[in-house]
């Protein structure tokens, strides 16, 4: 793998890896805020919001542990990290998207935009890992 696609893939995947554990953290110690919110979109699925806020915070904890994996397996071991894993950031990405605007009364901008940029820097370093050469894979 190339020197700048290794620091692209490096930094993108750690970035995003500490985005989620933020967004992970607030959900999972009910940051109040957050319960208000999940309390607004779990009314239209009829859902716990509690059940669907701590589901939530563990697969963006788990999530984030794999994206910071995959920087780390970079970053000292020049490893090609799993696609897999940015499968995994997208799929969650676009479930939130959804939530924003199909569950919410009006979409919180800020959220959308951060989705994007992380379904974005995903599908970069997903397409960009699918193309390249280097056998070893890790998660």
């Amino acid at each position: 793998m190339k020197k700048t696609r290794k620091i692209f893939i490096a930094s993108t995947s750690l970035l995003i890896g500490l985005v989620f554990i933020r967004f992970s953290l607030s959900k999972l110690t009910s940051n109040p805020m957050v319960v208000e919110q999940f309390i607004e979109m779990a009314k239209p699925i009829g859902v716990d919001p509690t059940f669907f806020r701590m589901s939530t915070g563990v697969l963006l904890l788990i999530i984030a542990v794999l994206y910071i994996l995959s920087a780390l397996g970079v970053i000292f071991k020049s490893k090609k990290p799993n696609p897999l894993v940015y499968l995994l950031g997208i799929g969650i990405m676009l479930g939130a998207l959804l939530s924003e605007f199909l569950l919410r009364t009006e979409p919180k901008w800020m959220l959308v935009v951060i989705a994007l940029f992380i379904t974005t820097f995903s599908t970069i370093n997903f397409l960009m890992l699918r193309n390249s050469k280097l056998n070893t894979i890790t998660a």
